[in-house]
């Protein structure tokens, strides 16, 4: 028995393979939107609740009004979850978030790349998108910046669900003072702050060994270590008591370190950022092994920065160009360096500040308004 051999007509033969060209184009197509999707879905993040957005407005919270969580945006699915649960929380997470990002301006006020936001919810722009040093300690402080808020909302009655520190009294507090006051709780700051911030990571599956798995346990040491750095500074504060302030007797209690104090630390910790790789079991490792392993308080990067110096759209760099210098600075922030060898402009400006101040009895303070012409450098 012959089997029969089919011959296809070049019209059809044409069709099929016209067939499966689109299909590549369709697949090729759905690829690039999913994407560009996954793009923007982590563009978006909960960073934005420090910028203009609704958490901060009481109109939110009238009754009949379009719920919270909703006017929400850069929310994971997890995170809005918790909105719904706590939503009175909200307003200070934002408030964190804002702490973090004034923080980080401050601490890189000098630098080439100055924390600056954009005019979106991804606040700090593409930038982000790369596991720099620069990362690492934004998401290290803006976590940091939400303990830092929780924890001051309980102590001040603004939460349903705490209140006062409940920390036990320190072994080396002299036995004649007194454990009281109302402290900052930063137990139940720590733990909100874990459960919210790492709730976008956690719900991340991405395969293992992947780059976007490095982001996720990268992103996850950061934000330990700002949690850490805010539970570890906090102190002991005491209140004297007694006639004419002899301070015969002293009430104690857990109090916040001022945030500059947790900037600085988390700022030294950049500077000594451990460069990260993943091993085959789908663990961080350090790139150089001579060095000590990192602890849960130090910072951790996958990537190398990117060039700050020029303006680049697929990195995020905003560039150097416009910055104001100091020319006679060898530093960071000096002319050379911040201009990255392009040169610097110079123009005159008038500066107006207080002076001749004096204290007329009683009881205000009276001043002159001087101005004068000072030099003003700016990069090319």
């Amino acid at each position: 028995m012959k089997k029969s051999i089919g011959i296809l007509s070049p019209g059809v033969a044409l069709g099929m393979a016209g067939s499966a060209v689109s299909s590549k184009f369709f697949l090729m197509a759905l690829a690039i939107f999913f994407s560009f999707a996954q793009v923007v879905i982590e563009a978006n993040s909960w960073w934005s609740l420090g910028m203009n957005n609704p958490v901060q407005m009481s109109e939110v919270y009238i009754i009949g009004a379009q719920p919270l969580c909703s006017q929400l945006e850069g929310l994971s699915q997890g995170q809005k979850k918790l909105c719904h649960l706590y939503q009175d929380h909200m307003q200070y997470i934002g408030e964190g978030a804002k702490t973090g990002i004034k923080e980080c301006q401050y601490q890189f006020r000098h630098r080439r790349w100055n924390c600056s936001t954009v005019d979106n919810t991804s606040v700090f722009g593409r930038v982000m998108q790369i596991g720099s040093r620069e990362t690492a300690f934004t998401y290290a402080v803006s976590a940091a910046g939400v303990v830092n808020a929780m924890s001051r909302a309980c102590r001040e009655g603004e939460l349903s669900t705490c209140g006062c520190s409940r920390a036990a009294r320190p072994k080396d507090l002299p036995r004649d003072w007194l454990w009281g006051g109302c402290g900052d709780n930063i137990d139940y700051g720590y733990r909100f702050a874990k459960e919210f911030v790492d709730a976008r990571e956690r719900e991340r599956i991405h395969a293992k060994g992947s780059y976007e798995s490095a982001r996720i346990l990268m992103n996850l040491h950061n934000n330990e270590a700002g949690r850490r750095t805010v539970y570890n500074l906090a102190d002991v504060a005491c209140k004297c008591h007694g006639v004419s302030g002899s301070c015969s007797l002293k009430t104690c209690w857990l109090q916040l370190a001022d945030f500059r104090k947790v900037g600085d630390a988390l700022k030294e910790k950049y500077d000594s950022a451990a460069a990260m790789r993943l091993n085959s079991r789908g663990k961080l490792v350090q790139v150089n092994s001579r060095f000590n392993a990192p602890t849960t308080q130090d910072l951790v990067y996958i990537d190398p920065s990117p060039d700050y110096c020029v303006r680049n759209e697929s990195t995020g760099s905003l560039g150097t160009q416009g910055r104001l210098c100091n020319k006679t600075s060898e530093g960071m922030d000096g002319c050379e360096l911040m201009c990255c060898g392009r040169g610097y402009d110079q123009f005159k400006t008038v500066q107006t500040e207080r002076c001749h101040c004096k204290f007329h009895w009683c009881c205000y303070v009276k001043c002159k308004k001087c101005t004068e012409i000072v030099d003003q450098f700016v990069c090319k």
